[in-house]
């Protein structure tokens, strides 16, 4: 076992890290920028380093700063978090080419399933239904080459669109984290997001292409936990319903779903077979849409740990985290997927230091009051006390508030008395439009999708 872990993230996924490191007896190191010198990560590290200066692409985004921290640290194994560096082929080599241990998966795996076009067409190779694309490229299967999938120009991105029809998606190759993504429903909004589209992937991935897929409009996005050791276990943690969600960027998250047991099962199967199609080692997400018939669809596959891990891990009773860890040092699974049981229901919360009354707006500010809920069922992963100051500079995540119960009412009554004893002042969070969502009629009685908060209204 690791002797010594360097995270290199920050916020409540560099505490959570931390938290499972010290369960382990592994002494850790945080990192952490000029903007983040008083963040709890970096206070209940056994160590720390700044790695520079507030901005993400001057710190976080470091591989020789963070590189460097663990040499000098002597941290004999990284891990990433739920961000930043966590899907970056290139750092995972890094930390190879230093004898220091990516917890993560292989670089083959983030290189094959980080690319949302390679992914693709990998997961239709396993035998995983896909969004249809455009009709020259579904007539090659098996057949295609990543280029084939890009699309170069505003008059090959009509053709696509006309051809499979509006609405449509425009999707960064590289995308990841909600970014990259925009929705067409006719040839002028097509050729404008189109160049919008590929401008924001250069800027934010370094790569600028981008592909259409049909938009399944009023599905539910749905996604299964993977877990794989390096000596060939695989296993499913079931299934999280993330369908409510902002500009693609989820805002409450439950497990299970309401799936049709048989439709669980039959996903279940084709996330194994693909998994094990790529000879998958880690914690990793694959994520579908499924729609009012049934039909589901490949979408991408997370190379890491996701926010909304916590639900699965309160209805399994694994933790995720540590087993991460485990799996980079080289331990085996002991549990094989009859073995995986689901107890009761789990609801998620994004508390976001945000302004739902001004179209979820940033609000940055000293937390001057800060009283988390507590009680049966009720288990909050944060980064944020009382007096910390939130910085305008990262993701506006503050606290995961997750509420479990013996059966979903249980689990939504717990999530409103909790709701209702988060005290936060000083700044914004969306505590109140989750109040509204834990009592509105469609989300009770589970009629969510991908659409939801646009037909919910405003707060």
């Amino acid at each position: 076992m690791f002797k010594k872990v360097l995270i290199a993230n920050r916020g409540e996924i560099a505490v959570r890290i931390i938290r499972a490191c010290r369960e382990m007896g592994i002494r850790t190191v945080a990192v952490y920028s000029e903007a983040d010198r008083e963040s709890m990560h970096v206070q209940i590290a056994d160590e720390s380093v700044c790695i520079g200066p507030p901005s993400p692409s001057k710190s976080y985004l470091q591989i020789p700063a963070i590189i460097s921290a663990a040499e000098v640290t002597n941290a004999d194994a990284i891990h990433p978090g739920a961000g930043f560096l966590a899907e970056n082929a290139p750092f995972a080599e890094a930390c190879a080419d230093c004898h220091i241990t990516f917890i993560g998966p292989t670089v083959q795996n983030i290189r094959t399933m980080g690319d949302k076009v390679d992914a693709r067409n990998t997961a239709e190779r396993a035998g995983v239904p896909l969004v249809p694309t455009g009709g020259r490229r579904r007539r090659r299967r098996y057949r295609r080459r990543p280029e084939e999938e890009v699309v170069s120009t505003e008059e090959e991105a009509l053709q696509i669109a006309q051809e499979i029809g509006y609405p449509v998606m425009i999707k960064a190759t590289a995308g990841g984290g909600g970014r990259g993504m925009r929705a067409a429903h006719n040839d002028v909004s097509l050729i404008a997001l189109f160049k919008t589209t590929r401008a924001e992937a250069e800027a934010a991935f370094g790569n600028g292409n981008v592909y259409i897929e049909k938009l399944v409009e009023n599905a539910r996005h749905i996604e299964f936990q993977v877990l794989a050791d390096q000596h060939g276990t695989i296993v499913h943690l079931g299934e999280r319903d993330c369908s409510i969600q902002r500009k693609h960027q989820k805002l409450v998250e439950e497990a299970p779903s309401m799936l049709d047991p048989k439709l669980r099962e039959d996903i279940g199967r084709h996330v194994l077979r693909c998994a094990k199609h790529i000879n998958y080692q880690s914690a990793g997400t694959m994520e579908f849409l499924v729609d009012d018939a049934g039909n589901f669809y490949f979408l991408e596959m997370n190379t890491r740990i996701q926010v909304e891990h916590t639900i699965t891990e309160e209805v399994t009773g694994i933790d995720i985290l540590q087993w991460m860890i485990r799996i980079a040092a080289g331990e085996k699974l002991p549990f094989d997927q009859r073995r995986i049981e689901w107890r009761g229901h789990a609801i998620e919360c994004r508390i976001n230091a945000e302004d739902p009354k001004r179209g979820f707006s940033p609000s940055p500010g000293k937390l001057e009051i800060y009283r988390p809920p507590g009680g049966p069922g009720i288990r909050v992963d944060s980064h944020a006390y009382q007096g910390y100051t939130v910085p305008p500079f990262y993701d506006s995540l503050l606290a995961k508030l997750i509420a479990t119960g013996d059966d979903r009412p249980q689990a939504i009554a717990r999530m409103r008395r909790a709701l209702d004893e988060y005290k936060i002042e000083g700044i914004q969070t969306t505590i109140p439009f989750h109040r509204r969502v834990m009592d509105d009629p469609s989300f009770l009685s589970g009629k969510v999708h991908t659409n939801f908060i646009e037909s919910f209204g405003g707060v």
